[in-house]
């Protein structure tokens, strides 16, 4: 059973920093890309960032580059998301996702096939 879960969402202050998960099971991380989502209340989903297979190569969206950063741990099935210098327009819920196409590229593919995980929410705030 192909499964994606994400965890490590919460409150924080602004310019805090938090780190996400998204621990991967019933398929191969290693040889499949992972991309993270965000959708924020009123708003589209937007792509955050997304990681290749190995070697790793590393996209951002533009709104937080410099501020996040995506890596994974294929011994721990595990993708993360170091979210540095919060911001308030960071709040929305945090997802991660795969097309398990086995190619390891980024973009991943997004059709009615794509896996998704079912989110964690972050909410920036004083």
């Amino acid at each position: 059973q192909v499964q994606l879960v994400e965890s490590g969402g919460g409150l924080v202050q602004p310019g805090g920093s938090l780190r996400l998960s998204c621990v991967a099971s019933g398929f191969n991380l290693d040889e499949n890309a992972i991309a993270w989502f965000r959708q924020a209340p009123g708003k589209e989903r937007e792509g955050v960032s997304c990681i290749t297979s190995s070697p790793s190569t590393t996209f951002y969206g533009a709104s937080v580059k410099g501020r996040f950063t995506i890596s994974r741990d294929n011994a721990k099935n595990t993708v993360y998301l170091q979210m540095n210098s919060l911001k308030p327009e960071d709040t929305a819920v945090y997802f991660c996702a795969t097309d398990l196409t086995g190619w390891g590229t980024c973009p991943i593919q997004q059709d009615d096939r794509t896996y998704w995980g079912k989110g964690t929410h972050i909410i920036v705030s004083s």
